[in-house]
């Protein structure tokens, strides 16, 4: 547990001289991290959505690839193709840009849906397929994709089973009014931080202290709570589609690297409460009439939080 505290500090702490506080957001990416998961990270133009996977990435000794979505990306782009070697008269793999420990998947709602939905299968299996044949991504493997919420000319928004996909969406928003005059004194001397940035792990690392998630108890109780919450939200009358298998097992998932990272070795139910933002929002589909409503999928999410019974006896 101390391992995976000190290597959560570390990483703050690296990520930290790119970019000023936010250290929410640098926590919750490495939840994602340490469960194998992928991040939405989404927010308005210009508050460093890109910088903070790139620091990210820059702090990890892995393969790293930015990919930058545009309607001229096609899937064979991202996943990879086959190529005729006339030498040998054999078909030959040629790797994609998803061919790498970490991927940083630039507007990712400005290519196709084609293209979009390359992004599946390697997504959920950590593999590809290519003219029937298999070809396993290197690991740990995360997608840290990022996207603007509020221009629409020109994107192609995220179906749902796209967005199911995603272990969390993370929203880093504006600096505080001294953050920003740190930010403003750090960049106009022309210095490029990110440039200087060291890894604070390897590989071997990162993959250790996924097991140890792994091996967080979940109690029994606490796991009917998950189930409870996901079978609350497919009955709640303001959504027209609730969370799904997959999102619980994140949920869970999240919850328990959140009490290795505060010291546990068990899940208790605040862990759960404190997850369930940024694992299940982005997964919650409001019904017409809710949003005639002005409803908003964090408010519902919040009365679902309110109407389910929170275990007492955590076992």
């Amino acid at each position: 547990m101390q391992v995976t505290q000190r290597f959560a500090q570390l990483l703050k702490q690296n990520v930290g001289k790119v970019i000023v506080g936010k250290e929410g957001a640098v926590e919750l990416m490495t939840i994602a991290l340490l469960c194998r998961g992928h991040v939405l990270i989404e927010d308005v133009p210009g508050v460093g959505k890109t910088t903070l996977a790139s620091a990210l990435a820059r702090s990890l000794d892995c393969s790293f690839k930015r990919i930058q979505f545009t309607p001229d990306v096609t899937p064979s782009d991202i996943t990879g193709f086959s190529m005729a070697n006339f030498k040998t008269g054999e078909l030959e793999y040629r790797p994609g840009m998803i061919m790498s420990q970490v991927v940083l998947a630039d507007e990712i709602n400005r290519t196709s849906p084609k293209t979009q939905s390359s992004l599946l299968e390697v997504m959920e299996e950590g593999q590809v397929s290519v003219d029937g044949a298999t070809y396993p991504v290197p690991q740990p493997f995360i997608v840290l994709a990022t996207q603007n919420p509020v221009d629409f000319v020109g994107t192609y928004p995220l179906p749902e089973a796209q967005l199911d996909r995603f272990f969390m969406r993370v929203s880093i928003g504006y600096p505080s009014a001294e953050e920003e005059i740190d930010i403003l004194e750090r960049y106009t001397t022309g210095a490029r931080p990110i440039e200087e940035l060291k890894p604070i792990c390897t590989s071997s690392d990162i993959l250790r202290l996924q097991q140890e998630v792994e091996r967080v108890h979940s109690s029994r109780e606490v796991r009917a709570y998950v189930s409870n919450l996901a079978a609350a939200s497919r009955r709640n009358g303001a959504l027209q589609l609730g969370v799904s298998t997959r999102a619980a097992i994140s949920l869970l998932r999240a919850a328990q690297a959140c009490a290795l990272l505060e010291g546990r070795d068990y899940v208790i139910p605040e862990d759960v409460q404190r997850m369930a933002a940024p694992v299940l929002t982005h997964r919650l589909v409001l019904s017409p009439e809710a949003r005639m409503r002005s409803m908003t999928p964090e408010r519902v999410l919040q009365g679902l939080l309110g109407s389910v019974q929170v275990p007492v006896k955590v076992k």
